[in-house]
């Protein structure tokens, strides 16, 4: 069956939409390779290069059998970095990218590019430390313009694929309207609906959706799908870049946002979401104590590997 690619800014919403096709019996997405996108890069890098094409060329790997190679890879840890499932899906952000090039591997995949507000995507960037390569996490102007620069790619990209390859979905529509965009989504995949897809919270607390313990989305996906993360940003961003919001990220108009609104109408939630709303209030202290233990958690991972890491680079020096 054909193959499904989750993709778009880091920060979007793409984790979110991840563990509600996982809470659907018939697709397995699973967490971020985290290596998918850099065996694209590095093909890219490799072809760029006339110098370095021409000696692939010559040492007998063709781009033939370079793309080859890669359809595999990729193929393989998709397969088995999870459970099998009758639709498997990638969700590594970045790879919408390469849209363009992954659908000439994979000509029956489809591909879904989640949209968010830039705004809300570099501040929640800087405020989780979340490390991007280029992204300067003391500069709100300098994020927004690399944002901008990787919207304007990943929009060319899903728009040359075309609507029937390609759908973008906006995170605050499917935050406020779920059953009506998991709706449009599941069509679009042609695969059957299933009201699990509204409930993942479920799948998550019994152990039945996988979540990694160092993505920076994971206390947040453990909740039933919210509101608490449409408008966090507005008032934490220095004034002289809300007024020159226009010029720094164009694409927030291009993409359906206005510019000079602080904060948003994103529009009115359904009843299903007011309802979810109304539980984590009554439940408030449950919810951040089961916060508070995945960050825990987290800090404490993070704090193992990098005493690996120095561990190694000392025994490397002596």
């Amino acid at each position: 069956m054909p193959l499904i690619f989750i993709g778009g800014m880091p920060r979007s919403g793409t984790t979110l939409l991840r563990v509600l096709l996982d809470a659907h019996p018939d697709i397995r997405c699973g967490e971020e390779t985290r290596i998918i996108p850099r065996i694209l890069s590095y093909r890219q890098t490799w072809m760029k290069s006339t110098m370095e094409a021409k000696r692939l060329e010559e040492a007998g790997v063709s781009s033939d059998v370079l793309d080859h190679a890669v359809r595999q890879f990729i193929l393989e840890v998709i397969v088995r970095h999870g459970k099998p499932a009758p639709r498997l899906c990638n969700k590594d952000p970045f790879t919408l990218r390469s849209a363009v090039y992954l659908h000439s591997l994979f000509p029956n995949a489809k591909y879904i590019f989640i949209i968010r507000d830039g705004r809300a995507v570099v501040h929640s960037i800087i405020s989780r430390k979340v490390s991007i390569t280029g992204f300067d996490l003391t500069n709100f102007r300098q994020c927004l313009t690399k944002w901008n620069v990787a919207m304007v790619a990943m929009d060319k990209q899903c728009k040359e694929l075309g609507p029937n390859i390609c759908f973008p979905v906006h995170y605050e529509q499917l935050v406020l309207h779920p059953k009506l965009w998991m709706e449009k989504i599941l069509q679009f995949l042609n695969v059957r609906w299933n009201d699990t897809v509204l409930h993942h919270d479920q799948f998550v607390s019994k152990g039945d959706i996988k979540l990694s313990k160092l993505e920076r989305s994971t206390d947040q996906v453990i909740k039933p799908i919210n509101l608490e993360a449409l408008s966090k940003w507005v008032g934490n961003i220095p004034q002289d870049v809300v007024d020159d919001m226009e010029n720094i990220a164009p694409m927030l108009a291009k993409l359906g946002y206005d510019p000079k609104a602080n904060p948003p109408n994103y529009g009115e939630p359904d009843s299903f979401v007011v309802q979810n709303m109304n539980e984590l209030e009554q439940n408030r202290d449950d919810w951040m104590e089961r916060e508070r233990m995945i960050k825990e958690s987290r800090a404490k991972l993070q704090e193992k590997l990098a005493a690996a890491k120095r561990a190694a680079a000392a025994h490397k020096s002596n």
